[in-house]
């Protein structure tokens, strides 16, 4: 694949949030772009399984996570280093 991380995290999320990847902007927060709790879960199992990596997240107590989802961009950077690690 030649899409790159923060691609393919956007195109997920806007998969969610029923929208064009184009209109995510990286400063958004899940709430800007109307996604509910159901719909974080959802993210979080696509990414798991576009990037064969474990997103440690628990949804019962999502501001008590490690995986940061504050902004699109820190979903980006967390995702990114979930890879890293992976590769490592």
């Amino acid at each position: 694949m030649t899409e790159n991380v923060k691609n393919r995290v956007i195109r997920i999320i806007a998969e969610q949030a029923l929208i064009a990847p184009g209109d995510v902007a990286m400063d958004q927060s899940l709430e800007d772009l109307s996604i509910d709790s159901m719909a974080l879960v959802e993210a979080i199992f696509a990414i798991e399984e576009e990037f064969d990596i474990q997103v440690p997240f628990n949804a019962n107590e999502p501001d008590k996570s490690e995986f940061d989802i504050s902004t699109v961009a820190t979903i980006v950077a967390a995702v990114e280093m979930l890879v890293a690690e992976q590769k490592a």
